[in-house]
């Protein structure tokens, strides 16, 4: 049973082509700029099966076509790594293109998350990874946890030649140094399989639910990046050189 937050019918920027998204319920990180702190709480959120989030989704498979399918995010989505091995392998089954977005702060080689994590990876066709700040000293102030798991599970995909696309995003005075995004640059150009590496740009349009929810949103006085500071990343981290994946 999956506990799901919220679903997207038409997503297009979650995956190559339309996608059906899952938004899992659920998250250890506590980002800075998260726009989605409704779904840190571990409880709550919409109860199903994943043969009943599957027939949810496969309604909408005519919009598909050949390029689309369904992505799991989250909150995180491997906190509920079971459900969502069980929902791609039914995917898979009926030939449906599967992506897990991921932050990957649940990795780790140890049991039995590791077998778990392996099993999920025989029906993801892609994994979308968050690589928040490079320096770890950094990310444990911007997310309270630290990312030797995550820059770890980056390699390891790597290793087993699984598709990714990675994110960062850029956000001003926080994660868009020179000697940070140099080094998230290089760390990626280690990496075998990654298909497309992409800066997105840091917004405010989630701050209406910190309010909601009655917390102080820690940020509030940094503005979005200008265009200016968006191309410089680009170029630092010259993700022109990798290519869309299925496009």
């Amino acid at each position: 049973m999956g506990l799901i937050h919220s679903f997207e019918s038409f997503g297009s920027v979650d995956g190559p082509g339309v996608r059906y998204v899952f938004f899992l319920q659920g998250c250890h990180m506590r980002c800075k700029y998260c726009h989605n702190p409704d779904t840190w709480d571990m409880k709550g959120g919409i109860e199903m099966t994943a043969s009943e989030a599957f027939e949810k989704a496969y309604r909408y498979r005519t919009y598909w076509k050949e390029k689309g399918g369904i992505t799991v995010s989250g909150g995180e989505a491997l906190l509920q790594i079971d459900f969502v091995t069980e929902l791609f392998k039914i995917a898979k089954q009926n030939g449906v293109n599967t992506v897990l977005d991921t932050s990957g702060n649940s990795f780790t080689r140890e049991e039995p998350f590791f077998d778990k994590f392996n099993e999920l990876m025989k029906y993801t066709d892609l994994v979308m990874l968050d690589l928040k700040q490079i320096d770890d000293k950094k990310h444990k102030e911007l997310t309270g946890w630290s990312n030797v798991n995550i820059l770890d599970m980056a390699q390891y995909l790597s290793e087993q030649g699984k598709a990714m696309w990675i994110r960062h995003v850029l956000v001003p005075g926080i994660t868009d140094s020179v000697e940070d995004l140099t080094k998230l640059g290089e760390f990626v150009k280690t990496l075998k399989s990654v298909k497309r590496f992409e800066v997105l740009p840091y917004h405010t349009l989630g701050l209406f639910k910190w309010e909601q929810l009655g917390k102080e949103y820690p940020l509030s006085d940094v503005r979005p990046p200008s265009k200016e500071s968006i191309a410089k990343a680009n170029e630092i981290l010259e993700t022109e050189r990798y290519k869309g994946y299925l496009n």
